[in-house]
């Protein structure tokens, strides 16, 4: 029987691909790019962090570096509200994972510009930590908390999509 995280990471493949390619397209080492890139984040961090609540919040180095760049916080994208715990889970799995993603993004930024929220990345124990509370979360939320973890997870990474869609670097059906 695969654990949580490889339950996980077997339902959002595709949907991980996918927002892979979206901001595959962005060059973080063009200031234009890299605006537009943290922008779209920041639209899809917003909601997401507001409703997932993580340990390590990112947006306010997020806002560092648009502040750095020039460009206001963009209007977050609106996140329907689920109260399910398997449904939140979902959500922090993906964010968490996006800061492992973070941390390799931030070697393609150019020097000059900032890069603390791609930088933010985990502390030595701070991974399993979060993979052993969402073992115990998972063991303790009964009968349909994965399918409600799958769907958190899913919606994080549709917003994410939707986020890089409408920054115009490609085609809505991307």
């Amino acid at each position: 029987m695969p654990t949580v995280r490889q339950a996980l990471r077997e339902a959002t493949m595709d949907s991980h691909r996918r927002v892979d390619a979206i901001y595959a397209d962005f060059a973080l080492d063009s200031p234009g790019d890299y605006r537009a890139f943290l922008t779209a984040h920041a639209r899809a961090l917003a909601g997401l962090e507001a409703v997932a609540q993580p340990d390590v919040p990112r947006l306010p180095l997020l806002a560092q570096d648009l502040a750095a760049l020039d460009q206001p916080m963009p209007d977050p994208l609106p996140l329907e509200a689920n109260m399910a715990d398997g449904f939140h889970w979902g959500l922090r799995y993906t964010l968490e994972g996006s800061r492992l993603g973070g941390a390799m993004l931030s070697r393609q930024v150019a020097p000059d510009l900032p890069k603390a929220y791609l930088s933010a990345a985990h502390g030595k124990g701070e991974w399993i930590a979060f993979q052993r509370a969402l073992d115990s979360a998972a063991a303790e939320g009964g009968e349909g908390w994965l399918d409600d973890a799958v769907q958190g997870a899913q919606a994080a990474f549709a917003l994410f999509a939707q986020a890089g869609q409408q920054a115009g670097k490609v085609p809505a059906h991307g």
